[in-house]
């Protein structure tokens, strides 16, 4: 029971991680008797969520053997991890729950964009304005610009996975908030000052 080395690769070119993540997730969920899945693997499975749907899930399994499904969702976890994305380990701890976003950096979560725009430069958000920037308001709305390419518009504070911990701000990024605010990004003080 041997994977090629590329296995995974003509599969994600074909459906895609989206869709390979799901049906890998859905398998493992799914086949939770199943003592031989790695630990990491079930716990990466766990973070996808499956809804409830007696009727079809089972039509979404992989029936291999655990051990093949082990080594293919490592090759679909490494070359998830090749895109070099940002995720909620990038972000301050509770950021979603309890930070105010108005005039902070914002991590786009993966699953709102389309996969060919899977970048940093399409991650990265200025959170200017709106009632999503709380945590606690009734309204969703946030007005940003896009650190990549300077684009405004509004997302849904649902859409984002938290705030960018500052220490993880790429040099281009911070140029462009710059650019964006007027202010120097000083990590040594922790936080923003005008100059």
């Amino acid at each position: 029971m041997h994977l090629k080395e590329d296995c995974a690769k003509e599969v994600l070119e074909e459906f895609g991680f989206k869709r390979v993540n799901w049906v890998l997730a859905n398998t493992i969920q799914e086949k939770s008797g199943d003592g031989r899945f790695r630990p990491d693997n079930r716990s990466w499975a766990q973070r996808t969520f499956i809804p409830e749907d007696m009727g079809h899930k089972v039509e979404f399994i992989v029936n291999s053997h655990s051990e093949v499904v082990n080594g293919f969702v490592n090759q679909v976890r490494e070359a998830y991890q090749k895109l070099n994305l940002f995720g909620p380990e990038h972000c301050e701890p509770n950021s979603w729950e309890d930070l105010d976003y108005a005039g902070k950096v914002l991590v786009l979560s993966p699953d709102t964009l389309r996969e060919s725009c899977w970048t940093q430069e399409n991650q990265l958000w200025y959170a200017h304005d709106g009632f999503g920037c709380s945590p606690h308001a009734i309204g969703r709305s946030i007005r940003c610009t896009c650190l990549g390419d300077g684009e405004h518009t509004r997302w849904n504070r649902s859409d984002f996975i938290g705030v960018l911990q500052e220490n993880l701000l790429p040099e281009w990024a911070e140029e462009k908030l710059n650019e964006l605010t007027g202010q120097n990004v000083d990590h040594s003080m922790e936080g923003m000052k005008m100059e």
